[in-house]
């Protein structure tokens, strides 16, 4: 592991504040927004932002990994309320997601992990353990970094990481079909996805029915702004996954969330996954889709703030 923030070649470069930066130092929940960048081992280079309060963080990090298809500002309310609350926390768009280039190595949950670790490594402090908190794929990758981790050497493991919150995330079950992953790759949908009625539509059933009119454009617009070879790259690569014989090994408190309405991830397996898990909790959301960064934030944000000051 390496020794934390700017050591070694590849370390993470910290920019001026991002557009948008909002906070004055000591104003009460102040927040300040910098960007950072990241490189991995294999070239790619990951686009972050870390959200901390202005005065200084007084909490724990948090690291958050999003869902394919998506970016790191799908979980802007959750930083900003983590964020005010007096966390440092740190989002990014995963390899060929954003603004981050994709890198020499193709997609696979092994990658996408070891991308998160170089993250981990550069943006959180060293000797801090951080909580990492993954969405769908985000979660994917997260629980293959802490079966990694807690197999090499679960004390070094520890001292990094502090808890995990898996929101609508599996550790099995996950065999996109062949003409779903094709879907995903083809042009036409790409330009469907582009005409506003038109995406929200297609997207439904990644929600719950209730959502409204903002969040269905929000994620229609970062499904269709996510490369078409990215998105069925990252659907085929669950093939056969099946991490749970590792994770027992994990023994950092963890909390499975779904929403009680999810139709791309069964909440079933995000319970099959809280029983994985040495000390995982199963919670679900009535009347919630899969989108919970974007239906839940707040939620979202209580639980990770539990699992921190713990």
């Amino acid at each position: 592991m390496s020794p934390g923030p700017g050591a070694g070649a590849g370390a993470a470069v910290l920019t001026a504040p991002a557009a948008g930066a909002a906070g004055a130092a000591g104003a009460a929940g102040a927040v300040v927004v910098a960007d950072a960048t990241v490189r991995t081992d294999d070239g790619a280079r990951l686009v972050a932002t870390v959200h901390a309060p202005a005065g200084g963080a007084r909490e724990r990090t948090v690291v958050l990994a999003h869902g394919w298809a998506a970016g790191r500002t799908v979980w802007e309310g959750t930083a900003r309320v983590l964020a005010a609350g007096g966390h440092r926390v740190v989002s990014f768009d995963q390899r060929g997601h954003g603004s981050s280039t994709a890198g020499g190595e193709p997609v696979a949950v092994e990658r996408l992990g070891r991308d998160l670790e170089a993250v981990i490594e550069h943006l959180v402090p060293a000797g801090e353990a951080a909580v990492v908190a993954g969405h769908s794929g985000g979660g994917f990758a997260a629980l293959s970094l802490a079966a990694r981790w807690f197999a090499e050497d679960p004390r070094a493991a520890g001292g990094r990481l502090h808890a995990l919150v898996l929101a609508a995330s599996a550790a099995h079950g996950q065999d996109t079909p062949a003409g779903e992953v094709r879907m995903m790759g083809s042009a036409l949908f790409s330009r469907a996805l582009g005409v506003p009625w038109l995406g929200r539509r297609l997207l439904a059933q990644t929600l719950g029915a209730g959502a409204p009119r903002g969040v269905q454009e929000a994620n229609r617009r970062l499904f269709a702004a996510t490369d078409r070879g990215v998105r069925a790259a990252c659907f085929a690569s669950t093939r056969g996954m099946d991490l749970r014989a590792a994770l027992a090994a994990v023994t950092v408190p963890a909390v499975v969330i779904a929403g009680e309405a999810d139709r791309v991830v069964d909440p079933k397996d995000g319970r099959a996954l809280a029983r994985a898990l040495a000390h995982g909790r199963f919670e679900s959301l009535p009347a919630t889709g899969h989108m919970l960064p974007l239906e839940a934030p707040h939620r979202l944000a209580a639980v990770v703030a539990g699992l921190a000051g713990r």
